[in-house]
């Protein structure tokens, strides 16, 4: 169980106002929260042992390089990858996502075939969109339906011998959905073809087993996961990124450098060229072991229970309409209120200390298929109330009578 009281004081921003306004804060789809005991983590590196890492002999630097690669190791069991240099240390999703992508631009011919779904957020479209565009692959998409689901029907009828890549997001940031990615790589991999799931939605819910998916590559944010921004992951089986060329060539990737040849670091260093963000990597895993300390069956019945409260008391509200309906999702829910625009419902709940998202959420092909120009956002964590629910509503109400 829970304790969400005790939870709320390791977050010092949950005790801002704004506005005059005690924070509502439920935009944690976009970015969570940080507790005191990151923090913290931050403050003891840059105060205590500021050094590059694996360059030095000296203290600071080897405190600093083991600190950085224990953090590696916290996450490869978080995760269940099987070694800990499958883990390559990127700044975030995005970066994760583009490191696959450039790496597979030298495995693809003229007339591949790759498959997105509808559900993503645009950093899973626009690369592989570019990787068509330098491959001559063709972009195959899974379509969804009115409830916010993947058509699993039509996505088997998509596979085929010429399928080499399949992607997509083990949670909808827009709608929240939870796809069915287990059965998505299996059916992939029937036909040979290596799947990539962007986790960065689905992490702070959900502890993924990338073993027990038998996924190829997984890709998350810290950020989303209570820790720090500019740092996040790449899980890849080993074959794989033994497969791919180094994405960015420089210091640290390289095992030899002669101005006739140079030969590539092993992994993981051969995919972290340059001084990455050490700082982050350490306080990642804080996030990590800070999570695990309140235990992600507690964080999903939780949340479960605010994604059930906040639903019945949204549609409450006359003229409110739910997008993303899936009877699997996380605690995320995407509305609109009769035809006011979402701007003009985030501008006024802002004035009044709650913090929602509004628009398309780079998911611009979701809104596309609901004619819609996009929505109101309100993503629960394990340190929101119902209380805080009852604001949000209560904050609705007083916008739409104020637009109409």
């Amino acid at each position: 169980m829970i304790n969400v009281d005790k939870i709320r004081e390791d977050f010092p921003i949950l005790k801002k106002t704004i506005h005059g306004k005690p924070l509502v804060y439920f935009d944690n789809a976009a970015t969570s929260q940080t507790p005191q005991v990151v923090i913290d983590t931050i403050v003891d590196y840059y105060s205590n042992y500021n050094a590059n890492i694996h360059r030095g002999v000296h203290t600071l630097s080897q405190v600093a390089t083991d600190k950085y690669e224990e953090a590696r190791i916290k996450i490869q069991k978080h995760f269940n990858a099987k070694k800990a240099y499958e883990i390559i240390l990127t700044s975030g999703t995005t970066h994760s996502i583009n490191m696959v992508a450039s790496g597979f631009a030298s495995l693809l011919n003229n007339g591949d075939e790759i498959i997105v779904s509808a559900l993503e957020h645009h950093s899973n479209i626009v690369p592989w969109q570019m990787l068509c565009e330098k491959t001559g692959a063709v972009l195959k998409v899974i379509p969804m339906n009115e409830e916010g689901s993947l058509q699993m029907d039509v996505y088997y009828s998509l596979l085929n011998s010429k399928t080499k890549l399949v992607f997509c997001n083990h949670v909808s940031n827009a709608l929240g959905t939870i796809n069915p990615i287990k059965e998505i790589i299996d059916a992939a991999h029937k036909v040979n073809a290596a799947v990539l799931i962007d986790g960065a939605q689905a992490t702070p819910h959900i502890k993924p087993d990338v073993q027990a998916l038998d996924v190829d590559f997984y890709v998350a944010s810290a950020h989303k996961l209570c820790g720090p921004t500019g740092v996040g992951l790449l899980y890849g089986k080993q074959e794989w990124l033994e497969k791919l060329p180094p994405y960015q060539g420089g210091g640290e990737m390289i095992e030899t450098v002669s101005f006739v040849k140079t030969t590539y670091a092993g992994l993981p260093h051969k995919f972290e060229a340059g001084t990455p963000n050490i700082c982050g990597g350490i306080a990642f895993g804080t996030a990590i072991d800070y999570m695990n300390s309140v235990g992600f069956n507690n964080i999903a019945a939780y949340e479960n229970e605010l994604l059930e409260y906040g639903t019945q008391e949204l549609l409450k509200i006359d003229g409110l309409k739910i997008f993303g309906t899936s009877s699997e999702k996380t605690a995320v829910i995407s509305f609109n209120i009769d035809s006011i625009h979402p701007y003009d419902i985030g501008s006024i709940l802002d004035k009044l200390g709650i913090a929602v998202r509004t628009g398309h959420h780079c998911a611009q092909p979701i809104m596309d298929f609901y004619k819609i120009p996009g929505t109101i956002r309100a993503s629960f964590s394990f340190y929101n109330t119902k209380a805080e629910i009852d604001v949000l509503v209560a904050g609705l109400k007083r916008a739409a009578m104020m637009l109409s």
